[in-house]
């Protein structure tokens, strides 16, 4: 599971696995010149599988890099690139250590901050565990009966149409769970019941219309009420399950972010590499279109450089994806509108040229060209306009 730990921008990852590490003295940490490593303990003695994280703003991009201390709480954040790092401690049970500055070549030990309660400790806890907590209507109640029933829509048959409803229609775009979703933040108002501030909640910004519609597709007043119910529940205290700390292979994962985009940004997708060949475009660029505003982003993992151009279209008449208006002002931008977006690209892709391939829009929907009529297969399945055409 990848877990960002920066809370605004939007930020690129990239991967890497290391073999199994044979058994050493635990007091064995070997750095080269370009590696920052030492031994992670707190109170209770060595920590393990527990995150360090290395940040910095030295370079053209912000750039962090995350390891996990192994079974004596040692780690190495390796071949790091020439600056001046925070570097800090976080694991479940633990809140998050003092940040400590450090070089590549230095060798650091780390004290671990001991959680001092429960719920100190369920802050960081990944956004679906919080997320669990959601009280889904019971199988019984279903098929929904409506308004004048049990308020669940009748087009949810089902517990599991209910279930895929919330994945498909909240999830899609929401880390819900998050902080931001769990609780009421003072920027969305005051209200007398939390009902009322989720009522007002999906109604914000610029897709406020779309969020309205997934919660209407589980009848208003039941897909409200669950949602108020839950964080009811957490206002009140309730925590949730405590996940696992990393073991085995994910103590060897290597995890490097780079920020990319601005505060506006909505990256759709990411990519780096033909998925038919994975091993090309090796140490290359890695691409993303941002959906909210049609920049084509780019993050050169080497220069530690992230870029982004304009995604063009070729009729400036093209209308843009996102609704150009808010049901209610959001909590971030007020009236401002934050997100535009003719091309409204995603679904990209690599070819083995190196070439990204999105669906991308670059006329009318209803202007298509004569040989989309005349093609055979535009003859077995005629399609009068098309949401989004392709280009790279």
């Amino acid at each position: 599971m990848m877990r960002c730990f920066t809370a605004c921008g939007a930020a690129v990852a990239a991967w890497l696995w290391a073999g199994t590490v044979a058994a050493q003295p635990a007091a064995a940490v070997d750095i080269d010149a370009d590696d920052i490593g030492g031994t992670v303990t707190s109170v209770a003695g060595p920590e393990a599988g527990v995150w360090v994280v290395a940040e910095t703003k030295d370079l053209p991009t912000t750039y962090r890099k995350i390891v996990v201390t192994d079974d004596a709480g040692r780690y190495v954040l390796p071949d790091l690139p020439d600056a001046r790092y925070s570097v800090w401690v976080r694991g479940y049970g633990l809140v998050d250590s003092a940040p400590v500055t450090a070089e590549p070549g230095n060798r650091l030990d780390l004290r671990a901050v001991v959680a001092p309660d429960a719920a100190s400790a369920a802050v960081i806890y990944p956004a679906n565990y919080w997320y669990s907590l959601m009280e889904i209507p019971d199988a019984a109640e279903f098929p929904g009966t409506g308004p004048g029933g049990n308020g669940i829509a009748p087009r949810m048959l089902s517990q599991h149409d209910w279930m895929n409803q919330i994945k498909t229609g909240c999830n899609v775009c929401h880390q819900l769970g998050n902080l931001a979703t769990r609780a009421m933040l003072p920027e969305l108002g005051r209200f007398e019941t939390a009902f009322d501030a989720w009522d007002h909640r999906i109604m914000v910004g610029q897709d406020g219309t779309a969020m309205i519609s997934a919660v209407n597709a589980l009848g208003r007043t039941a897909g409200l009420t669950a949602f108020a119910e839950w964080t009811n529940r957490i206002a009140a205290g309730e925590l949730p399950p405590v996940p696992p700390r990393p073991e085995g292979l994910e103590r060897n994962i290597v995890l490097t972010q780079w920020e990319w985009g601005g505060p506006a940004t909505f990256a759709h997708d990411e990519l780096s590499t033909d998925k038919r060949n994975p091993t090309a475009n090796a140490y290359g660029p890695i691409y993303g279109p941002d959906w909210g505003n049609d920049d084509f982003l780019t993050v050169d993992p080497i220069a530690n450089t992230a870029t982004a151009v304009r995604i063009p279209v070729l009729d400036p008449e093209t209308p843009p994806g996102k609704p150009q208006a808010m049901p209610r002002p959001s909590p971030y931008w007020g009236d401002e509108l934050y997100w535009y977006d003719p091309a409204i690209t995603n679904h990209a892709a690599m070819d083995s040229q190196g070439r990204v391939w999105m669906s991308s829009r670059f006329r009318k929907p209803e202007d298509q060209p004569e040989f989309c009529a005349e093609h055979t297969s535009a003859r077995l399945a005629p399609m009068p306009t098309s949401f989004r055409q392709s280009q790279y």
